[in-house]
């Protein structure tokens, strides 16, 4: 199903229950922010008023809901009174340490910024994930917080269940490569900066890795760095094993940290249970918010999955083998992330007659 079909629908079932709804984004000035806002926009979330939310250096930032200007505010109670929804996309600190006024004001919690990880009562969830299994979680009346899965756990769980459907999947092995923009903004600029410095050697600037990343392939940070780059790969682990519910075991993972600004790109072995033509396998691989590309000039890449809420990828067979493949994927991390969020939302939409908060 298209993006649009599904907005549509969030609509229509909004104008059943004869209201719009109020929205905040705390953290409106990060990328998982600006993301966030643009999804909301594009699917036609069914909003009379976003309220744009961050800390004190972003305060006054302007920034534009749809075709209206509006300007970031700070994070008071005041300001999340009557909100129906609010999504958490700031860094975990400032998350945690605010949180609880949208709790306390009743709205339901969305949290990208994994500062709810571990918090008792918080729900982790994968909509394309809970699609894939059909286990669509119960809707209640007063929801449970909820946690986004990591985008490569999402895309992970995604590609080995398709491949599943085709044989079961008895190995798998995947080099998931990191971008600079799961570390937010701080993380990019740091990578910028570094890649002018060396240019022109001078002093690296080390104050988010701890190490140098341009021009540079690392599986671990400086030691001054959090979170560290394994504690990050512990969680994807630990994500993918929660969203399949059983249904997969863990592939064997290694996480590194590229010098690429913006992207998750994907090293995928897999090797099936039984002998199955690669055409089969692309079959059961097809299907929504998957892209193959069968071209023999061109191949996924980071770029090329900048903005595009596909994962793109190309297989091709391990040689000397119809069980064994690899698989080559790249995906927008920050799309995924958002795209997940409001999905999840759209997903608690029935539980949000007009009257509950407003």
């Amino acid at each position: 199903m298209k993006n649009g079909s599904k907005s549509n629908i969030a609509r229509a079932e909004a104008g059943n229950w004869g209201g719009l709804f109020r929205v905040a984004i705390v953290g409106a000035a990060t990328l998982k922010g600006r993301e966030i806002k643009d999804v909301l926009n594009e699917r036609n979330f069914p909003t009379h008023d976003v309220r744009l939310l961050d800390d004190d250096e972003s305060l006054g930032q302007l920034e534009a809901i749809g075709d209206e200007p509006t300007f970031i505010q700070s994070v008071l109670p005041e300001h999340m009174e009557n909100v129906d929804f609010v999504f958490f996309a700031s860094d975990d600190k400032f998350t945690r340490n605010t949180w609880n006024m949208a709790k306390k004001s009743g709205s339901d919690i969305i949290d990208v910024s994994f500062g709810l990880e571990g918090v008792s009562g918080v729900e982790l969830r994968a909509p394309w994930i809970e699609h894939e299994l059909g286990s669509v979680p119960r809707l209640d009346l007063v929801g449970a917080p909820v946690r986004v899965a990591h985008p490569a756990a999402i895309v992970l769980a995604l590609l080995l269940l398709r491949a599943g459907k085709a044989a079961s999947v008895a190995k798998s092995v995947v080099t998931i490569f990191e971008p600079a923009s799961e570390r937010g903004k701080r993380g990019m600029d740091e990578l910028h900066e570094q890649t002018v410095n060396l240019l022109s050697f001078q002093q690296l600037p080390k104050n988010i890795f701890d190490t140098q990343v341009a021009f540079n392939l690392i599986d671990r940070y400086g030691a001054k760095s959090d979170p560290r780059l394994e504690a990050v790969e512990f969680r994807i682990r630990r994500d993918f094993a929660h969203v399949v519910g059983g249904q997969l075991e863990v592939p064997s993972l290694m996480l590194l940290q590229a010098p690429i600004f913006h992207g998750h790109a994907f090293s995928l072995y897999i090797e099936l249970e039984r002998s199955v033509p690669i055409e089969e396998l692309s079959a059961a691989l097809s299907g929504d918010h998957v892209e193959i590309w069968h071209g023999k000039d061109d191949a996924p890449s980071n770029v090329s999955a900048a903005g595009q809420e596909q994962i793109q990828l190309i297989i091709r067979s391990d040689v000397g083998s119809d069980k064994r493949f690899w698989i080559w994927a790249a995906c927008d991390n920050l799309r995924v992330a958002a795209l997940a969020a409001v999905e999840c939302a759209e997903s608690l939409l029935p539980s949000r007659p007009r009257g509950t908060v407003q």
